[in-house]
């Protein structure tokens, strides 16, 4: 007897796939730095035009940086367990409606960034660049992960600049704190592909630390409670933001602990990840009651 093949997938679901929509946490860790700057950049009164911007720009730009990546990659992730069934490397969308679909979405950031002042149009075009040579780095540059913290460093100097029209001192704590942060989320994420990424000959910081990766991972959460703190002081934020701060460290110092087990399951690797989410919007929720409360 015949078992009944189960149905194609619609081609819009496909899409959904490709933009990785389906999984939001991603999208939600590169929106939650440029919220972070808008509300610190005016002390906790963003007008809603701007959180709208802000909110519908980095969802453009990181399915734009997704395509892009998958692009690069469409040879490569057949042969990565986690990433064998995207679309391009399933074959289950061309090149050609890839690419389609990317300059869509780097057309709807930038019709988006139009409506920010010069400076912020600028700071967005020059990401762009670094978005798109991301997925390139992994093949020629022993940190990739470090190029991708700094296109999410851009998500704060544009978010700033398109609340109060400069860089500040505030800026560039917030900055270097982004930076450090996404540099360690994403060394966790890496850690889960260490394995495949050697055998097909690609960089990462998972393995440029090797085995001190754990370690370095600590060591960047640290380094970025102490820049959120410098930030704070900087702004005289109340005690509401100094608690999430003393609860974001107490929670990254549980996730660093777990990944000093050498046996650490792989499924863990990506919920460390996803529990950063929860993370930067617990300081998001500081941010803005040590302004208004």
């Amino acid at each position: 007897m015949l078992t009944p093949s189960n149905p194609p997938e619609p081609t819009w679901q496909t899409i959904i796939r490709l933009l990785r929509w389906d999984k939001p946490a991603g999208r939600l860790i590169l929106m939650i730095p440029a919220l972070w700057a808008i509300f610190l950049a005016t002390h906790g009164t963003p007008p809603l035009s701007l959180i709208l911007i802000i909110v519908f720009g980095t969802l453009a730009t990181s399915a734009a940086g997704c395509v892009v990546n998958d692009l690069w990659d469409r040879d490569i992730d057949p042969e990565v367990e986690r990433t064998r069934t995207r679309p391009l490397a399933s074959r289950a969308l061309t090149v050609k409606t890839a690419i389609a679909i990317a300059v869509i979405s780097f057309a709807c950031a930038a019709g988006l960034a139009v409506y920010l002042n010069p400076l912020s149009f600028g700071l967005s075009v020059a990401a762009v660049p670094v978005i798109i040579g991301y997925p390139l780095a992994k093949r020629v540059f022993p940190v990739p992960q470090l190029i991708l913290s700094i296109a999410w460093g851009f998500a704060v100097l544009i978010s700033w600049t398109a609340a109060v029209g400069s860089l500040q001192t505030s800026t560039w704590f917030l900055w270097g704190a982004t930076v450090l942060w996404t540099l360690g989320f994403d060394t966790v994420y890496a850690m889960s592909d260490r394995e495949d990424d050697q055998r097909l000959g690609i960089n990462s910081s998972a393995i440029f630390f090797g085995d001190q990766s754990a370690n370095a991972v600590g060591i960047l959460f640290l380094g970025t409670g102490i820049l959120l703190g410098i930030l704070g002081w900087n702004l005289q934020l109340h005690w509401e933001y100094w608690l999430t701060l003393i609860l974001s460290i107490i929670l990254w110092f549980r996730q660093y602990y777990q990944l000093l087990n050498p046996d650490l399951p792989k499924p863990i690797y990506a919920k460390i990840f996803r529990n950063n989410v929860g993370i930067g919007f617990i300081l998001l929720g500081g941010m803005i009651g040590g302004f208004l409360l």
